[in-house]
């Protein structure tokens, strides 16, 4: 009753170094947009380094973050399913 049902889900990618590289680039990316878009960018608890980051804050760096995350996520798994990672 299982076996067709697990025939459907598509195969897992292995961890490699152009999985981490297309991980830091999406995670780069959502900083730009969030540094493009977030009304205020540096308003609530700072990081430590906040020129290491372009000024955002602790809440902002989390929500492009988690937004670089889920980019990142669907560019793995779309290339993956490619075939080019």
């Amino acid at each position: 009753m299982i076996t067709p049902l697990l025939a459907l889900a598509p195969a897992t990618i292995s961890w490699s170094p152009k999985v981490a590289l297309v991980m830091i680039v999406a995670n780069i990316i959502a900083i730009g947009i969030g540094k493009a878009t977030i009304k205020q960018p540096n308003v609530g608890l700072q990081l430590p380094s906040s020129s290491l980051f372009g000024g955002l804050s602790h809440g902002a760096m989390l929500g492009t973050l988690s937004l670089g995350h889920i980019l990142g996520m669907g560019a793995i798994l779309g290339l993956g399913s490619r075939g080019v990672l």
